[in-house]
């Protein structure tokens, strides 16, 4: 554990969760696109945060509003057509959101490693995580609001 990741007791202007590779079938809102379990875990704690706002990494689009919609697409993290730092970059900068401190990422490490391309200082309470399965308990563990890191 680092001071970094701990979150015990205050409140992010931003965190950033991943997507996922379960989406749904048809075009929808981003905060409804992604159905798979470690997306909603993602989400579940990241609503726990209570965060002045909330983003989707997009693989394919970047950032995403909870409202943007979108159409399914098959593009994972690292792909050819994938998001780029240099991208994700101009995104934060159009939205005004470079600044913002604190930021929180939830997410595996080529998601945390866009995430921190844009905010250095980005907290990230599942680095260090062995697999999956401490993953998502630390993201149950947040969503209940105890201080698990």
């Amino acid at each position: 554990m680092t001071a970094n990741n701990h979150l015990g007791s205050f409140e992010p202007r931003l965190v950033v969760i991943p997507c996922g590779s379960r989406k749904l079938g048809s075009p929808a809102r981003s905060a409804d696109m992604y159905v798979g379990s470690y997306h909603r875990a993602c989400r579940k704690a990241a609503d726990a945060l209570r965060p002045d706002r909330l983003l989707i990494l997009s693989a394919r689009h970047g950032l995403l509003d909870l409202d943007d919609v979108i159409e399914p697409y098959d593009t994972p993290h690292g792909a050819a057509d994938a998001v780029t730092s240099q991208v994700l970059l101009e995104q934060a900068t159009l939205r005004d959101i470079v600044g913002l401190d604190p930021v929180v990422a939830l997410g595996g490490a080529r998601h945390v490693s866009l995430v921190r391309s844009v905010w250095p200082h980005v907290r990230t309470p599942l680095a260090g995580a062995r697999g999956m399965g401490e993953q998502m308990a630390r993201l149950a563990a947040m969503r209940e609001g105890r201080d698990h890191i």
